[in-house]
């Protein structure tokens, strides 16, 4: 697996964690599971199957009963991560993230409460909402198949693992664009200086969103400079598929999907610095910047959503006796470098999605290309970088 830095590229100005990814939190853990299967044209139910499913899991401890704080951002609501309400409420992540297609979501979040039930559901007051978010993969994966099942969502619980994490064409991400090339999982962390905290911020991104002509890395038009006719659109092949199939494209257009500007991000930002609920908020609306950067206008048929949280404060389950606990707060002076540190780790996360992904060929035969590195090489040069 190739990434940004491997390439002699990178973004920003703060160094990333050992892994530069959202595992350099403490105690976070991920694990992908991802389905291919098949050839040629859709066969619904049947495939090809070009999809997955990711698992982040917040903390080391019992992730059911001890949530930790946390806050969300909506930059455009095409799309969906459920239970927010709770969170914007309480301002509290009390289980796993699931990130999944659009058409899965109901099924990863029931296995996550059956997850959850197995270990706690012998109390007659247990209730679970958890956290899935959803991007389309329809493009090149058999949605309408229902291919991710529970037992998909419960392999990866009980495997997730800190460390490195893999990226492109892997679990939720496996059947996304990004930009027009092939897109998908990518992650990557910050680390600040011990003068404003010494924490870290991690990001995991589900990438399948935006225009080619608008890639920008580290201010450079990539996208504008590696035209369709030098490597073709997915998108563009979806477009002649479904001009020659109307019933498929009229459920698309529903969507949105098939327009240049169309799809979705799923932002997941962690940090181990002591938030408080409002400023979780705060820290969940910055991706917005980061994806910015890389020439996102968040489109109407577009759902980009963020959660962010926080494990500087654990012990928040309080007994029954409890009245109060005790928790700290990031003061609003140290707080600004954590903002800068999620920028750059989202626009990162976003460009090592790109440079991991291979490419792949789906359903009908349409076929997401990779971002060629060479390419992606010789124009950094040319506007001196790399």
């Amino acid at each position: 697996m190739v990434r940004l830095r491997d390439l002699g590229l990178a973004t920003g100005r703060l160094p990333p964690g050992r892994w530069n990814a959202i595992t350099d939190v403490a105690g976070v853990r991920v694990r992908h599971v991802t389905l291919i299967e098949g050839n040629g044209p859709l066969v619904p139910g049947s495939g090809p199957v070009r999809t997955g499913l990711t698992v982040v899991v917040p903390h080391d401890g019992d992730v059911w009963m001890e949530p930790v704080f946390a806050g969300c951002h909506r930059l455009n609501g095409n799309g969906e991560l459920t239970g927010l309400e709770w969170i914007r409420e309480n301002g509290l992540l009390g289980g796993a993230i699931g990130l999944t297609n659009t058409h899965s979501v109901g099924v990863v979040r029931d296995a996550l409460v059956a997850a959850a039930a197995a270990i706690h559901g012998q109390s007659d007051v247990f209730w679970s909402l958890p956290v899935v978010g959803e991007t389309y993969d329809g493009v090149l994966n058999d949605i309408n198949g229902f291919h991710v099942r529970a037992e998909h969502l419960h392999a990866a619980l009980s495997a997730a693992t800190s460390g490195h994490v893999a990226e492109g064409n892997v679990g939720g991400g496996t059947g996304m664009i990004c930009h027009e090339f092939k897109g998908g999982i990518g992650t990557a962390s910050r680390v600040l200086p011990e003068g404003d905290g010494g924490w870290t911020i991690g990001v995991l991104v589900q990438a399948n969103y935006g225009r080619r002509d608008l890639l920008r890395v580290d201010g450079v038009p990539v996208g504008a400079a590696i035209p369709t006719s030098e490597v073709p659109s997915a998108r563009d092949q979806a477009d002649a598929v479904s001009a020659r199939a109307a019933a498929r494209a009229a459920t698309r257009a529903a969507r949105g999907v098939g327009t240049r500007a169309d799809g979705s991000i799923i932002v997941i930002v962690a940090t181990d610095a002591p938030l408080l609920p409002h400023q979780c908020t705060r820290l969940a609306q910055r991706p917005t910047l980061g994806l910015g950067r890389l020439g996102s206008i968040a489109a109407n048929s577009s759902g980009d959503i963020f959660l962010a949280f926080a494990t500087g404060n654990r012990g928040l389950a309080a007994d029954d006796d409890s009245l109060t606990v005790d928790c700290r707060m990031t003061t609003d002076r140290a707080i600004t470098p954590l903002f800068e540190a999620a920028v750059e780790a989202t626009e990162e996360a976003v460009l090592n999605a790109l440079v991991a992904a291979e490419t792949m060929t789906g359903r009908d035969g349409i076929t997401a290309h990779r971002l060629p590195h060479d390419r992606l090489l010789e124009v950094m040069a040319a506007h001196g970088r790399g």
